[in-house]
């Protein structure tokens, strides 16, 4: 598979100001991934990406990300139905992270849980004591029957 960006720019002019696209990766070979809706911005996940995913994604225009707990790349949607097509990548000043503007398909839904987005609950503290608190209840689709158990 061919690598479409550069290695990292040990130049910072070039690497904050520069049209070449070279990622940073962590010690871990990883990049954190943003993605939000290309649509109405809405937050959908927080993802990460190696450089074969970010290959991927950048070749097929379908997001790819790299599963730390399965220690393996990930198409989204491939199982579910939601694919998410990119519509555009940003990469932030020194070039750690990036923002995946997508569209989602199939039921539009991101959340392994069958909502919309990953982020559905709210962090709340009240008189000293902190909870969560539902902000979407909505069931796009049904984990078990989309998710096959091996």
């Amino acid at each position: 598979m061919t690598i479409p960006f550069a290695p990292p720019s040990a130049d910072k002019t070039e690497l904050e100001s520069g049209s070449t696209f070279t990622p940073r990766f962590d010690a871990n070979g990883l990049i954190t991934a943003v993605v939000t809706d290309a649509g109405d911005g809405v937050l959908l996940m927080v993802a990460h990406m190696n450089a074969e995913a970010l290959a991927l994604t950048l070749q097929t225009g379908i997001a790819h990300y790299y599963s730390r707990s399965r220690k393996s790349l990930w198409k989204k949607g491939e199982t579910s139905g939601n694919l998410q097509s990119v519509m555009e990548i940003r990469t932030d000043c020194d070039q750690d992270a990036l923002w995946l503007k997508v569209r989602v398909a199939g039921h539009d839904a991101t959340c392994h849980t069958g909502r919309r987005s990953c982020f559905y609950r709210v962090v709340e503290t009240r008189d000293g004591v902190t909870s969560l608190n539902m902000a979407d209840t909505e069931i796009h689709f049904h984990p078990d029957e989309v998710y096959v158990k091996n």
